[in-house]
């Protein structure tokens, strides 16, 4: 009965009613149009950062030859935008002598401070116990590390080298790890692998 009533008292007040109506119905079209348009503007922004994104990780993707042919301080500017793309903030490089181990420092996604010893070495050649004591010695005492990165070009760690770092905690990424995370793996999948593989299918005898 109050519908029919609202229907009948409508019909006879027509020349007030039909203006809100109108009103009403322009606010919904324009607020449907507006929403439509709100849609479409951010499905477009996501779509540009994700092409961005995927440009931009695109362009890190170098061949093991071409980071071959970086000097020392390219290689550690490359290391740090590796950083970077897989989402570390704050990344900052040395690059300079007297740094104590820390050439590349930023913070992981989850605030974890990483601290990166970067070597630069020929890929015939392994990494000493010596560099990682000496990572081992700075990397948490003098930068407080949550996580020690040590990355190197060169196919493997020594014996010593790699229980070193095993037994300390740094992540111990050689050529063939690298190779990877060059290739677009990130940064976070490759730690648990501290030193797997070792590169010992390649490395020369002792």
């Amino acid at each position: 009965m109050a519908a029919v009533a609202a229907v009948v008292w409508a019909a006879r007040h027509w020349s007030v009613v039909w203006p809100v109506l109108v009103a009403v119905l322009g606010v919904a079209v324009v607020g449907g149009a507006g929403w439509t348009l709100w849609r479409a503007h951010r499905l477009a922004v996501s779509q540009d950062r994700a092409w961005r994104a995927r440009e931009e990780a695109r362009s890190l993707e170098l061949s093991m030859a071409e980071v071959d042919a970086l000097s020392w301080q390219e290689f550690e500017a490359y290391v740090a935008d590796l950083c970077r793309r897989d989402g570390c903030t704050k990344v900052v490089v040395s690059g300079k002598s007297g740094d104590l181990g820390a050439d590349v420092v930023g913070y992981l996604a989850d605030g974890r401070k990483l601290v990166v010893q970067c070597k630069k070495y020929a890929p015939h050649r392994r990494v000493s116990s010596q560099d990682v004591q000496k990572f081992v010695g700075t990397a948490r005492p003098e930068h407080g590390a949550d996580v020690a990165l040590f990355v190197t070009t060169c196919h493997s760690f020594t014996k010593a080298a790699l229980g070193l770092a095993l037994r300390q905690d740094v992540v111990a990424l050689h050529r063939d790890l690298l190779g990877s995370w060059v290739r677009g793996a990130h940064l976070e999948t490759l730690l648990p692998l501290n030193g797997s593989g070792a590169g010992t299918g390649r490395r020369p005898p002792a």
